[in-house]
C-alpha cells in the first residue's frame, strides 16, 4: 500500500472541461451537468484502494448530506483495468450501488481527466466555486487507515460549508495521502513521481 500525496494544485485553478461516462447510468457527465451548483466536488477515488475503502462510507454520506444544496458532486475512477479488475466499471456500479452513492461515479479510461487535475492518489479531493475555480484540494479528514481518529469528513465539509455560503476558505490545507493512481504502463505523468 503506498501512500501518495496530493499534487496540491494551485488555488485559483480553472476547474479542467471533462466529458466522461457514468458507470451507473451511463449518462455523459461533464463540468455543464452542474451548472446550476454553486460549487462542485470532484473526487478521484477507485473501488480496491484501501485508503478510499477506509472513508467510502464518509463520501457516500457527504452526497447524502449536501443532496439539497448548491453542491454539484462526481467521482471519478482513472485506474487501469487491467491489472486492477475490481476497479473496471461494472465493478464501480457495483460500488456506488452498495453505498448509494448520490452522486454520478464516471470512469476515466485514457486517464486524460486524472492528468487534467493533477489527480494523484485516491482519494483526491477538488472543490471548486461558483467560478470553477480551485478553493480547495485537500484531505478528507486526519483519519487514516491504522491511525485510529475517526473519519468525520471535518477538513472537507469545513470547506464545502464556507463556500456554500460565501466565506473564504483557508489557504492552510493538508494533502489527501492515498493509494497513488494506477496508471496504465508509460501513462504516468511527469509530476507524479
Amino acid at each position: 500500500m503506498a501512500r501518495v500525496a496530493s499534487t496540491m494544485l494551485a488555488l485559483g485553478t480553472p476547474a479542467p472541461e471533462f466529458q466522461l461516462p457514468d458507470v451507473v447510468t451511463g449518462e455523459t457527465i461533464s463540468l455543464a451537468s452542474f451548472a446550476d451548483k454553486t460549487a462542485l466536488l470532484v473526487m478521484f477515488i477507485c473501488r480496491h484502494c484501501p485508503f478510499v475503502k477506509h472513508v467510502q462510507d464518509e463520501l457516500a454520506a457527504i452526497g447524502k448530506d449536501y443532496q439539497g444544496k448548491s453542491l454539484g458532486i462526481v467521482a471519478i475512477s482513472a485506474n487501469d483495468v487491467e491489472n486492477y479488475p475490481e476497479d473496471a466499471p461494472n465493478k464501480l456500479q457495483e460500488m456506488a450501488k452498495e453505498l448509494g452513492f448520490t452522486f454520478p461515479l464516471c470512469y476515466d479510461e485514457s486517464q486524460t481527466v486524472a492528468k487534467t487535475y493533477t489527480a494523484a492518489c485516491t482519494p483526491d479531493f477538488f472543490l471548486f466555486d461558483a467560478d470553477r475555480k480551485l478553493a480547495y484540494r485537500g484531505q478528507l479528514d486526519e483519519s487514516r487507515p491504522g491511525n485510529d481518529k475517526p473519519v468525520t469528513g471535518q477538513d472537507l465539509r469545513a470547506a464545502i460549508d464556507a463556500l456554500l455560503v460565501g466565506q473564504p476558505i483557508s489557504a492552510d490545507q493538508k494533502p489527501s495521502i492515498g493509494c497513488n493512481i494506477k496508471w496504465k504502463p508509460g501513462n504516468a505523468p511527469d509530476y507524479f513521481g
